[in-house]
C-alpha cells in the first residue's frame, strides 16, 4: 500500500511533456518544432517537429554545409531532407535544390561547420526570398537556424545567428583588450516592435556561457524551439 501510495505521488508531480521537449505547449494548428546548430565540426545538428526527429547525427541524415528540412506546411509531413557541403562542395546543386520548392511548404534551415563559404548571390537570395534575414551577412563558420517557407509575404520571426567573431575566444579578447562591445539583439522587442506579437509563441537563444563552452574559437551552439502556423487556405 505503501508503495503504490510513492508512486501515485511521483506521478501525479510528475512535470508535463511536450511535443519535441518544448517549454510550453502550442496553439491548436501550430507545429511544435525544436532545433539546433552544429557544434564546431564535431556534432551535428538537430530538428524536430511534432515529436519527430527530421535530422540528426543519429539518424545519419547530417553533414557539413547547410542541412534542410522540407515539411508539408498544412500536414506537417516531413518531405524531404538534404544537406549541402559549402566548403568543399558546389553551390549548384543547392540552388537547383531551393527553386523546386514548392509554395506552402514549411523549410527548416541548421549550419554544421562551414555553410557560407560556397554561398553566392543567387543562392543567397533563394534563400531569404523563404523568409531570412540574416543569410546576406552568413560567414565561414557562423552558426545559423532558421525555419521559413515558400512563398512567405514577411521575414520569419524563427532565425538565430551566431557570427563566428563572437566565438568564445574571440570575447576573451575583447575583454582583455578593454574593448566595449554593444549588445544588438537580432531579435530584441524593445528595437523591432513586430516581436512582441511572437513572445507567445517561440523561444529561442544562445548557448555562451564560459561554464558550458565545449570549442575554443567556434560560435556557440544554437538552439531554437517555437509554434508554427499550419497553412491555411
Amino acid at each position: 500500500m505503501t508503495f503504490e501510495f510513492i508512486c501515485l505521488f511521483h506521478s501525479a508531480t510528475k512535470p508535463p511533456r511536450y511535443k519535441c521537449g518544448l517549454s510550453k505547449p502550442c496553439p491548436e494548428k501550430h507545429f511544435a518544432f525544436k532545433m539546433a546548430s552544429g557544434a564546431a565540426s564535431v556534432v551535428g545538428p538537430k530538428m524536430c517537429l511534432e515529436d519527430n526527429v527530421l535530422m540528426s547525427g543519429v539518424k545519419n541524415n547530417v553533414g557539413r554545409g547547410l542541412n534542410i528540412a522540407l515539411v508539408n506546411g498544412r500536414t506537417g509531413e516531413l518531405m524531404d531532407t538534404k544537406f549541402f557541403d559549402m566548403w568543399d562542395g558546389d553551390v549548384k546543386p543547392l540552388i537547383e535544390f531551393l527553386k523546386t520548392i514548392q509554395d506552402g511548404t514549411v523549410v527548416l534551415i541548421a549550419t554544421f561547420d562551414d555553410g557560407a563559404t560556397k554561398l553566392n548571390d543567387e543562392a543567397r537570395n533563394l534563400l531569404g526570398e523563404l523568409g531570412s534575414t540574416n543569410i546576406a551577412t552568413l560567414g565561414f563558420r557562423d552558426n545559423w537556424i532558421f525555419v521559413g517557407g515558400k512563398g512567405i509575404k514577411t521575414k520569419s520571426p524563427f532565425e538565430q545567428y551566431s557570427p563566428k567573431h563572437k566565438a568564445k575566444a574571440t570575447m576573451e579578447w575583447l575583454s582583455k583588450k578593454k574593448v566595449n562591445v554593444f549588445e544588438w539583439p537580432s531579435q530584441s522587442p524593445d528595437l523591432n516592435p513586430i516581436e512582441n506579437l511572437w513572445q507567445d509563441l517561440k523561444t529561442a537563444h544562445i548557448k555562451n556561457n564560459k561554464d558550458t563552452n565545449k570549442y575554443e574559437g567556434w560560435p556557440e551552439v544554437l538552439e531554437m524551439e517555437g509554434c508554427i502556423p499550419e497553412k491555411s487556405d
